[in-house]
């Protein structure tokens, strides 16, 4: 229960007024009806846990208190930060999502609450388990209470008010005053000297009439410590983070010293970070010649990191080696899949970078949030289409990048923030023009006729679907692959097969065919967008592997085998595995040597015992969460019967844009495709309203 203070936290003044715990059976008590609530399975029994944590704090909390804390647990499970409680209050239903069977627990539950807002904040900001720090109480005459340490903190707006778990409040409000500060720290820049650089990295002779918006980019990098760069796939996120690299390295006075670091959340991310940064850095080392000597910079670049392993995790705490007391010997550091970073690892990031030094974040806005609770690129992208670009920043891009900003991404009023500023959209996808790109485009705009055209008009088989699939019909994707899409999990168990002799003796030839071996396996992946169920990740990955046993491709035996691809679920970074890495089992290079799983980092292999690797799990088939940093040849996606929670606009859209050249779309029933279309993903959270506020506000420290 990190995310709660405990007894000892509060001050002696909180304690004073709470009592000794008392049973409570009677009907009208609001726990009774919550356990009933999670025993019918509408809320976890760590939700009433919470609520009764809360009781045991204080024996006399409000129902309104109680109850505000049960969602609230639940929300945090589902991704959000905070319980926006006026929805709650006026649309109970629409933030619970409860059946109708609940309809008689929720309406017996609502008759002992406040009826409206103002009462029900009452009975908040009276309670000493709650800090308010609301400007103004609803009508009531209370004062905001210090800061006690009190587990729950009652914030956003007098229109909004959002009630927070302390922790949650903590990393919101310590991110919002970090991006201010690094924002608005201007670093000096000979704009003559950048413009004349900039120049030469982007090739003049392919100007057109568009913005470049990749150029807009490096030159907003160079003014401040803190750059958003969001775009599709295809757009060059990490094209133009090389191109910045090799900015800030010809404009440094002494860029051998430049400390540079590459990080991702995943370790797959990670590797495809480095190795689009090293094509596009040897591009250009190419191009410059001895104008700029890049390939000696570019050699003292590290490997690039989980943040996990960046930031110095360990298996046995939650506190990490680096933090804003140890901080990063780092001078610039780019951050791929930044939509992957839930808020409390993106609190620890930015608490950790040296003052002064330059943190590049990069990811697509309109992928999946983070699994963990969070939606910080979003949060930090929310002016990112419209530009909301300031005249200052419309003088610096026309003197530093030669660029006019058209008009209706300038905004010549007030709230245009300095997070705009230091924030570009890259808005032409290079890679993504043909189908697959069309069709990720009309489902990311919510253009549902467009997509299901698309998908079901397609004549070249490059986008495909099934009417009425079966379980079947995914097993003989997964053995056989299918025409315009033949990509599938034989490719990479032939290759098993073709094994070189005298490996002991050609450790190269045995490297190489385990390189195949694993470039194969990433030429198709099954793609789910749940755990359980019979077209979910647990029973997909046991009946595709009956299937490829059956079909003479695999040989299981027992839980480990040949050929048996393992997904990481825990870090450890003794071992150098992390959440997430995928990686196969193979023999070894001795004739009879015991099975190890290898993973490919970029063209690094490496390997770990199958006897030391306790967490793992089969991976045929992951989700879409965890496949977020991959790309393959063919993906085929499952949209599950009766998945209709989980399946939202942001979903489909991650799922489609892992397929690089075929994508089968697998609906358990036919709509499901519209229905998670028009769903949008929505995160509560307070971290926009922090933003606009952080000026007047404190700098935080996490302790």
């Amino acid at each position: 229960m990190s995310t709660f203070t405990s007894t000892r936290d509060l001050s002696n003044a909180a304690m004073t007024e709470i009592k000794p715990e008392k049973s409570f059976t009677t009907p009208a008590d609001p726990l009774t009806i919550l356990h009933s609530c999670a025993n019918q399975g509408w809320l976890r029994r760590l939700d009433c846990a919470m609520a009764a944590f809360m009781r045991e704090l204080d024996s006399s909390a409000a129902p309104a208190l109680l109850v505000s804390t049960a969602v609230l647990a639940q929300m945090e499970g589902r991704g959000h930060t905070c319980l926006p409680l006026r929805l709650l209050v006026t649309q109970p239903n629409e933030i619970l999502a409860w059946p109708q069977a609940a309809r008689q627990d929720l309406n017996s539950l609502w008759e002992m609450l406040p009826s409206n807002l103002p009462d029900w904040l009452y009975a908040l900001q009276t309670s000493p388990l709650v800090r308010s720090i609301l400007d103004k109480t609803a009508g009531k005459n209370i004062q905001d209470e210090p800061d006690c340490g009190q587990p729950l903190i009652l914030g956003g707006s007098n229109k909004e008010p959002l009630l927070y778990f302390r922790r949650y409040y903590l990393h919101e409000k310590q991110i919002a005053c970090d991006v201010l500060q690094r924002t608005t720290a201007a670093h000096p820049i000979d704009e003559c000297v950048a413009h004349q650089w900039l120049n030469r990295l982007f090739d003049p002779t392919t100007h057109t009439t568009e913005i470049d918006w990749q150029k807009l980019a490096c030159a907003v990098a160079l003014r401040a410590s803190l750059t958003v760069i969001t775009g599709g796939p295809g757009t060059g996120k990490t094209y133009t983070a090389a191109r910045l690299l090799a900015l800030l390295f010809a404009m440094h006075a002494d860029p051998q010293r430049l400390r540079v670091a590459l990080a991702a959340p995943t370790g797959k991310a990670a590797a495809r970070l480095r190795q689009s940064i090293d094509t596009s850095l040897q591009e250009l080392t190419k191009r410059m010649g001895k104008e700029l000597d890049l390939e000696s910079y570019t050699r003292r670049i590290g490997a690039a990191r989980t943040l996990h392993s960046l930031l110095g995790a360990r298996p046995d705490t939650r506190l990490l080696r680096f933090n804003a007391h140890h901080l990063l010997d780092v001078d610039i550091l780019i951050v791929d899949e930044a939509s992957m970073i839930h808020i409390e690892m993106m609190s620890a990031l930015l608490q950790a970078m040296p003052h002064g030094a330059k943190i590049i974040l990069l990811g697509d806005k309109d992928q999946l949030a983070s699994v963990e609770a969070g939606a910080v690129l979003g949060d930090l992208c929310r002016d990112a289409l419209d530009g909301n670009y300031d005249m200052e920043t419309v003088r610096y891009a026309e003197s530093v990048a030669g660029l006019t900003l058209p008009r209706q991404f300038i905004n010549n009023e007030p709230e245009a923030t300095p997070l705009a500023q230091q924030t570009v959209m890259l808005r032409k996808s290079r890679r993504f023009g043909g189908l697959i790109g069309q069709f990720a485009q009309a489902v990311n705009e919510g253009n549902c006729a467009g997509a299901l055209k698309l998908i079901t008009n397609d004549k070249t088989a490059v986008l495909q679907t099934t009417s009425h699939p079966t379980l079947q019909t995914i097993l003989d994707l997964a053995v056989r692959g299918r025409t315009g899409g033949a990509a599938c999990y034989a490719d990479y168990l032939q290759l098993i097969k073709t094994r070189p002799a005298n490996t002991m003796t050609n450790i190269d030839s045995h490297e190489n065919w385990v390189k195949s071996v694993l470039l194969a396996f990433d030429r198709f992946r099954i793609l789910c967008a749940v755990h359980e169920g019979d077209w979910g990740t647990e029973s997909l990955n046991l009946t595709v592997q009956q299937a490829l046993a059956a079909a003479g491709l695999l040989k299981p035996r027992g839980e480990w085998f040949s050929g048996r691809p393992v997904m990481i679920t825990r870090n450890d970074p003794e071992l150098g595995v992390f959440n997430g890495d995928v990686g196969v089992t193979l023999p070894g290079t001795r004739e009879n040597s015991a099975l190890r799983v290898y993973f490919l980092d970029g063209n690094n292999l490496r390997s770990v015992g199958i006897n030391r690797l306790a967490h793992v799990e089969t991976a045929f088939a992951m989700t879409v969460h965890k496949s977020q940093g991959s790309e393959f040849l063919h993906t085929a996606l499952i949209l599950p019967q009766g998945g209709t929670k989980v399946l939202t606009r942001e979903l489909v859209y991650t799922g489609i844009t892992r397929a690089r050249e075929s994508f089968t779309l697998i609906e358990g029933q036919t709509g499901l495709l519209r229905q998670a279309i028009e769903r949008q993903s929505q995160r509560a959270s307070g971290l926009r309203l922090l933003l606009d506020g952080a000026a007047f506000t404190p700098q935080v420290v996490l302790r």
